[in-house]
């Protein structure tokens, strides 16, 4: 389980195949902060184990599935990635609850200055459309995010300068692939309202009279 507030970026050293796996390396100077062997680690938003680890880079398997699923394919030799260590049960959560299980890949759409802000635009895969509300939560490439706008086929969300500043966020142009993760608490939310009979996506699945009488409110 992770926060969604990034740690540390690096970049990419190699993604390479074995017989089984494949395996990939991220040069960061996180490797200076003590990590063990086994231990969880957010590439862009996917959850990863440590496997192997140098003075200057780590290593983690990636299975032919989470690279079909996830941006993490599609990256080459020195992009630049978050990278966030699992969540201690004695931190603060100054983000939002992120598994590091991607639930949909989108694309940069817009980027649109505001300020010394940046509102980025992005595609809204059918996917993420019931967990999806504006001033909730939503992990773009790991980071924890919260929605500005909801709309037809696309959302935004508003970027401050520590955001560009400490993640990738900086990198990204119109067109590029993100890994999406939607609000944990949301999706629990639609899985309890779709067994009581509302219909997933539904614009009155979450109406005042349908919560009261399911016992929700």
């Amino acid at each position: 389980m992770f926060t969604g507030l990034i740690e540390a970026t690096g970049q990419i050293a190699s993604l390479v195949s074995t017989e089984q796996v494949w395996q990939l390396r991220i040069t960061t100077p996180l490797v200076k902060e003590n990590l063990h062997l086994g231990e969880s680690i957010a590439v862009n938003g996917v959850c990863l184990t440590l496997t192997g680890q140098d003075t200057q880079s780590f290593t983690a398997d990636i299975s032919s599935e989470s690279l079909r699923v996830t941006t993490l394919g599609q990256l080459k030799i020195g992009t630049p990635v978050n990278l966030e260590r699992a969540l201690r049960l004695s931190d603060r959560l100054g983000g939002h609850l992120v598994s590091g299980h991607v639930d949909a890949i989108s694309h940069l759409r817009a980027i649109h200055p505001e300020g010394s802000a940046r509102r980025l635009e992005f595609d809204l895969p059918p996917e993420i459309v019931p967990y999806l509300a504006a001033k909730g939560s939503i992990a773009i490439d790991g980071i924890s995010l919260t929605v500005n706008q909801v709309r037809e086929k696309s959302f935004s969300v508003m970027i401050i300068p520590q955001s560009l500043a400490m993640t990738t966020l900086n990198h990204l142009r119109s067109g590029t692939p993100v890994n999406l993760e939607s609000d944990l608490l949301a999706r629990y939310v639609e899985t309890l309202l779709r067994s009581r009979g509302a219909q997933p996506g539904s614009t009155g699945a979450l109406s005042r009279e349908f919560l009261a009488k399911n016992g929700f409110l």
